[in-house]
């Protein structure tokens, strides 16, 4: 099966060379790599031109007209680039695992081509050098992994650089052009599970390098003790987080949902809107909630209190 391996760089001169060669050193070989720059002042560029004259697998897919349109619609490009029969998407600074494609297209091979499909693995998450400080990012950061709709709904597990996707569900999201979403691997994940087969294996593939100039970076125990000392600007967070998703997941409703799917959707996003009876009912009937038991009694105490809830004017902080 052919896998295209989508790299979208941004001033990543520090780590590119040595994430490209942990794909190079892959056992599954029947690749190629599209990596697409979304407007470095560093020496990324000169990097990426390097590599590609070295490996004819790789391609620079806008060399000619390097510019900055954000991470989702970087992605977003490199998929429409080039059809494949898989694609992995992948992080300019970190490191694969030598079975990580094949662990994935074999475990593709056991579901139909014809549904959409999300596989997804657990990470090692490292420092800089590349020691490892915590060797499952799911249980440290979810406790465990979502495989179906309403948990993604809430909260997303999937780390784009651990994901391969087949092309039903490329197509799916290439159809589309919506950008106002919170991550492109939380969407896919919702595309996935309403649609098809969101797959997780308990299995580290790739190791989550963690230092100062990461896009998204795993969080720490300081990033969750500077919001505590400032409970308002948490509860924002919170609040955002809330309307950030239920946005998200307003999109796929304009989509050939089953009336089940539809359903869950559909009482998920308005559920603000509805009375303190109603909002309660509907948590209890679809389970709506974390992953984490506390998470989940925060989540839920502020849909049926609203307690510091502003409607349309929280703010985006996502």
């Amino acid at each position: 099966m052919k896998v295209n391996i989508l790299l979208s760089t941004y001033n990543g001169e520090q780590y590119l060379a040595e994430q490209v060669k942990s794909i190079q050193e892959q056992t599954y070989q029947e690749w190629e790599l599209l990596i697409r720059d979304d407007g470095s002042s560093d020496g990324t560029v000169e990097i990426i031109k390097q590599l590609a004259a070295r490996d004819s697998r790789i391609h620079f897919i806008n060399e000619s007209h390097v510019e900055n349109v954000g991470v989702i619609k970087s992605f977003h490009a490199l998929l429409k680039h080039g059809e494949a029969d898989l694609y992995c998407f992948s992080d300019q600074d970190d490191f694969w695992l030598p079975e990580k494609i094949s662990l994935q297209v074999a475990e593709a091979q056991k579901y139909s081509q014809d549904k959409p499909l999300l596989i997804y693995t657990d990470l090692k998450v490292v420092d800089e050098n590349l020691s490892v400080l915590h060797e499952s990012m799911i249980r440290t950061q979810s406790d465990h992994a979502n495989t179906e709709l309403i948990q993604e709904l809430t909260e997303n597990t999937v780390t784009g650089g651990v994901a391969m996707i087949n092309h039903a569900l490329a197509e799916l999201w290439t159809g589309e052009e919506k950008h106002d979403l919170l991550m492109h691997d939380w969407y896919l994940g919702l595309l996935a599970s309403a649609f098809g087969n969101l797959v997780y294996i308990d299995e580290p593939t790739e190791l989550y390098r963690q230092h100062s100039s990461n896009v998204l970076g795993a969080r720490t125990l300081r990033k969750r003790m500077k919001n505590w000392v400032r409970p308002h600007i948490l509860f924002a967070k919170y609040w955002s987080l809330i309307k950030a998703s239920q946005d998200q997941a307003r999109n796929l409703l304009e989509l050939p949902l089953s009336s089940q799917n539809k359903e869950i959707i559909e009482n998920f996003v308005t559920i603000m809107d509805a009375p303190f009876r109603e909002r309660l009912a509907r948590i209890r009937k679809y389970g709506y909630r974390k992953n984490r038991a506390f998470h989940t009694t925060v989540f839920t105490t502020l849909i049926l209190t609203k307690f510091a809830y502003r409607g349309e004017k929280d703010v985006r902080l996502f």
